[in-house]
């Protein structure tokens, strides 16, 4: 039930009044084999069933028909709380970029999700939603530096979020099974 909520509530985002603002741009190109794997949430701005997930990760794997399986693992409330996980199917729409997926966590819903913006040693990205009232900062490492993440904030600020929402993830400093 959560999750049909969670669909509903990102469906209905796109109906808000929010100045008009013109398209998120995304990376040039996404190299899917090399954008598989760990990614840990650094920052974000969480849509309502993050809220209060701490060591929060996706895990993207490339299947055969070419849709990725997502996994995302996460903490409630305390890194030393149980892992939790909850699967995704995506399928990429923009298969000249790679840079355009639509995510099912429920069908028949799908949410966009664009990478806007990828470190050249895919060690960085940024996850956007069209209507930027969601975003994920990730790394391949549970911690990012400073500089690394300031630069992420101001691309995020150059494609007209507000960065003021965007709240720090607590992560572990290693990475446990």
């Amino acid at each position: 039930m959560k999750i049909l909520l969670a669909i509903a509530a990102i469906a209905l985002a796109g109906c808000s009044s929010m100045p008009k603002q013109p398209p998120l741009r995304t990376v040039d190109h996404v190299n899917l084999s090399q954008f598989m794997g760990d990614w840990y949430v650094i920052g974000t701005i969480p849509w309502f069933v993050e809220k209060n997930n701490v060591g929060t990760m996706d895990i993207y794997k490339l299947r055969p028909d070419g849709k990725i399986d997502i996994r995302y693992a996460f903490h409630r409330k305390s890194l030393e709380a149980p892992r939790q996980e909850m699967k995704a199917t995506a399928t990429v729409v923009n298969t000249k970029t790679n840079a355009e997926w639509a995510v099912q966590f429920l069908w028949p819903f799908k949410a966009p999700f664009l990478v806007i913006d990828l470190s050249p040693d895919y060690r960085h990205t940024t996850i956007g939603y069209p209507d930027r009232s969601l975003i994920w900062i990730m790394s391949r490492e549970p911690v990012m530096s400073e500089k690394d993440y300031t630069a992420a904030l101001e691309s995020a600020r150059a494609q007209g979020y507000d960065i003021s929402r965007i709240i720090k993830v607590p992560q572990k400093s290693q990475t446990t099974p």
